[in-house]
């Protein structure tokens, strides 16, 4: 315990939560092997710490560590970047390059976002992984390297694997010794620590004095759904700290940074969400349910007036009567502009049941309009990576 106090300190992670605790004692003792870890965990929570906590507690810490973001290049060019390539193996290849595994000789790499590569590079990752060879692009030769690789994703890979995304081979290789990272919701503990460093470091950097929070914002900022974890918690602390005039900060100022669509202690379950590829069944469920609430509210209109038009049924307490079909399914429950009868008629045609991608294709849809059509936007707000974003705009037949 003594050593992960130590590792703390050392790379600024901040909680108690055993969670967390449990991720980097695993680090600590796989970090002296050259076997292979695959980081997990949801998008913002701070999986890029652990590859430099195994880098600097093995043999290989005097030696290259690179980091490789596999969303961030384009897939035209991510062999070139990996492996390298010989002069003239494409327009543009004016002279020879290394490639980062080349470059990486000794060290470590870590991969993140591993999920994103195309399935062509995944087969050249895998080579390296099982005899540490490699061909540059535009060459016939065989070279060696000598790397330790440290992957993360927030992908679900068995669910990529299914659907034929990622291969499975691949998965096995990279999960020698798999390392989940717990999302912020299970470390409620940490969230008002965590905010007071965040608060802290703008004041220091500003020289103004920190935001505090009392004990209603203390209570709202734990029960958060925090879907954008440790990421989302430093920008809000950051947003309050440069805008609100007043140090002391209530609930109700809180309130006006998080927003509303995602706010539900119900759903602040554990486990590793892979809300990227909006297959967290939760987080599906509650989507769902929360377009339902409005489909039901156009369902009662239309009844209401055929019931008008048939010269049917006086209005009797409609707001009791309503309220006692409906599921409680959002923290704020809209009333009818319109009146409500308690006697009502069969409606003969039910609604289609929604699937997965009908959900992802309207989430998908709502951001890219809210958005302007700009994907990069979009895809941070659906926080997703603009590769991903690309794909489910041509897996889910979405014309912008």
């Amino acid at each position: 315990m003594t050593e992960i106090s130590t590792v703390k300190q050392r790379f600024g992670i901040i909680g108690t939560s055993e969670l967390l605790d449990r991720a980097l004692e695993v680090a600590l003792k796989v970090a002296p092997t050259d076997l292979t870890v695959l980081v997990t965990g949801e998008s913002g929570v701070g999986k890029e710490v652990f590859p430099q906590v195994i880098h600097a507690f093995s043999a290989r810490k005097h030696n290259k560590y690179i980091a490789v973001n596999c969303a961030a290049i384009p897939e035209g060019t991510i062999d070139s970047e990996l492996f390298g390539h010989e002069k003239g193996a494409f327009t543009g290849a004016v002279e020879a390059r290394k490639g980062y595994f080349e470059e990486a000789d000794g060290g470590t790499i870590f991969l993140d976002e591993v999920a994103e590569l195309p399935l062509p590079t995944q087969a050249r990752l895998l080579r390296v992984l099982q005899s540490g060879e490699f061909i540059r692009v535009g060459s016939s030769k065989v070279q060696k390297t000598n790397v330790r690789v440290v992957a993360a994703t927030n992908v679900h890979l068995q669910q990529a694997i299914l659907e034929g995304r990622f291969r499975e081979d691949l998965y096995y290789r990279l999960a020698t010794v798999p390392i989940t990272v717990p999302a912020l919701r299970e470390r409620k503990r940490d969230i008002p620590l965590l905010f007071r460093k965040f608060a802290s470091d703008v004041a220091v950097q500003y020289r103004m004095p920190a935001v505090v929070l009392d004990d209603s914002a203390r209570e709202l900022l734990m029960n958060y759904y925090w879907k954008g974890n440790i990421r989302q918690l430093k920008n809000v602390a950051e947003q309050i700290s440069a805008i609100e005039p007043n140090r002391t900060i209530s609930a109700e100022v809180l309130s006006k940074y998080l927003p509303e669509v995602v706010r539900t202690p119900s759903i602040a379950g554990g486990g590793f969400s892979q809300s990227n590829d909006f297959t967290n069944e939760r987080e599906l469920l509650y989507k769902l349910l929360f377009d339902m609430r409005a489909e039901i509210s156009d369902l009662k209109r239309m009844v209401g007036d055929l019931l008008q038009r048939a010269g049917g049924a006086q209005p009797c307490e409609p707001q009791r009567e309503v309220k006692a079909l409906l599921p409680s399914v959002a923290p704020h429950y809209e009333e009818p502009e319109e009146p409500i009868y308690a006697e009502t008629e069969e409606v003969e045609e039910e609604p289609r049941e929604r699937t997965k991608a009908d959900v992802q294709r309207e989430q998908i849809l709502r951001a890219l309009r809210r958005n302007n059509g700009r994907r990069k936007e979009a895809a941070a707000e659906l926080f997703m990576s603009e590769r991903t974003l690309y794909r489910k705009i041509k897996e889910l037949g979405i014309e912008e």
